[in-house]
């Protein structure tokens, strides 16, 4: 019996597999690298020399953090050419310009400074060395923003013209004017910020259960954390509920999904539950808060919220006969990690800042034990956010203007996609498991011998 293999599912698997490996270690790079270069900053302006080891120790766990963003995030251009060749070609144009500037600017200048960071304790001046860490967090976020400004266009098109059967780039000005990066990128910066925060808050509180040999080093680098990312915290849910308007205006179907919201409603309620029959698009239990979801995209508790059925027809006529629901189930669920995970974080952000300036935290053991956990919920929320990011878009790649089912590679085969994506799953999770190892190895670390420098640096 002869067995076929879909290349559409075998390649959307893959690209969501190494999205999701790559997207793991992105925000850490973007929030820890602002984080060591306050740290150094403190150094410079006080001289104190634990501030010194702070930055350094910080500073091994970002360059492995680092190493591994890197390694994951080339393979996601060459999908686009080897998996996604429709894609490519359709919207190439434009697509491709934010990233080529990403590589050439961006990433080469993060990279090269980070390289001067690294070798330039003994022969740059300590003013100097921390603007060169400064250049290098600059650098990482820059290659956020413009990967965003690609992404963007994904969801919310602009500036192009059709030619030929080809999206060309018309306007480049309203590329970087897409009213969507500037509700999507302060998310993905605040998103970087939180994750490094409570990744720095939980090392610190193992050191602190542990009463290990820096205390009064994890002392300051938990204070320092716990108003980052709280700040982080904060400032995601706030530019979430922006997203979440923003949404409502040029892709009410994904927040229609994300609320499994199959009737238009005025007022419209936020589900607290629902379990759902999604073929026959109807709910078998659902618990909801009358009016919240108007207020979520409104700011008031009455507004339309349009519902799946209502959407579909409407794309129907406007786009033509098929099927515009994206999977409900997945992104109801993915938005609720998401939106939960991030409150969480709120909660116990909240409550550290009370217990340091209460001076009670090391006698609180239950609360230094569950910040241990918490390292995972960043990850947690950062995960199911891109999968509702992306999945809620479907069917469309480029939302309005392409199927995902026509971006495929038409002469590649499912057989060819499946073993590049069994290889690439096989690999990424060895090089997680090995990137687990260091982080865990060198965080439980604490002893001024094993912090990251430069021959001589100590």
């Amino acid at each position: 019996m002869e067995v076929t293999i879909d290349p559409l599912a075998v390649a959307r698997w893959q690209f969501a597999a190494t999205t999701v490996y790559h997207f793991f270690f992105v925000p850490l790079t973007l929030g820890l690298s602002i984080l060591v270069a306050i740290m150094e900053t403190v150094y410079v302006r006080t001289g104190d020399e634990t501030y010194k080891r702070l930055t350094q120790f910080w500073g091994k766990l970002f360059l492995i953090n680092f190493a591994m963003g890197v390694v994951t995030g080339i393979v996601q251009e060459f999908q686009f050419g080897m998996n996604w060749s429709e894609y490519a070609r359709f919207v190439g144009d434009v697509f491709g310009v934010p990233l080529a500037i990403e590589a050439l600017l961006a990433f080469f200048m993060e990279s090269t400074f980070l390289g001067i960071w690294i070798f330039g304790w003994d022969k740059l001046s300590r003013p100097l060395h921390a603007a060169v860490m400064w250049l290098v967090a600059i650098g990482s976020n820059l290659s956020a923003l413009w990967i965003l400004i690609a992404n963007s266009f994904m969801q919310e098109p602009v500036g192009y013209v059709i030619r030929d059967g080809r999206a060309e780039m018309a306007d480049f000005f309203a590329l970087l004017t897409n009213p969507h990066v500037w509700v999507q990128f302060p998310h993905v910066f605040a998103s970087g910020m939180t994750t490094a925060g409570f990744f720095v808050l939980g090392i610190s509180a193992y050191h602190l259960l542990k009463k290990s040999d820096s205390l009064d080093m994890f002392r300051r680098s938990f204070r320092i954390a716990i108003v980052y990312a709280l700040i982080g915290t904060i400032a995601v849910i706030l530019v979430g509920h922006s997203q979440t308007q923003h949404m409502i205006q040029v892709q009410p179907m994904k927040l229609a999904a994300a609320e499994a919201l199959w009737e238009s409603e005025n007022p419209a309620s936020f589900s607290l539950l629902t379990i759902g029959n999604e073929p026959q698009r109807r709910d078998v239990v659902a618990f909801r808060i009358p009016g919240a979801l108007s207020f979520l995209a409104y700011n008031r508790f009455a507004g339309e919220v349009k519902g799946i059925k209502n959407l579909q027809a409407e794309y129907e006529q406007k786009y033509g006969p098929g099927n515009y629901v994206p999977p409900v189930a997945i992104s109801y669920w993915t938005f609720r990690y998401m939106v939960g995970a991030g409150f969480l974080m709120a909660l116990l952000g909240l409550l550290g800042l009370y217990l340091v300036l209460s001076e009670r935290l090391e006698r609180n053991r239950w609360y230094l034990r569950l910040l241990l956990g918490a390292i995972a919920l960043p990850y947690i929320a950062n995960s199911s956010g891109w999968l509702f990011t992306e999945i809620g878009r479907q069917p469309w790649i480029v939302f309005g203007l392409q199927k995902t089912a026509d971006a495929v590679s038409p002469s590649v085969s499912g057989g060819a996609v499946l073993f590049s994506f069994v290889g690439f799953v096989l690999l990424y999770g060895a090089l997680m498991v090995a990137d687990g190892y260091l982080l865990v190895k060198y965080a439980k670390s604490s002893g001024p011998g094993e912090m990251l420098s430069a021959p001589g640096a100590h």
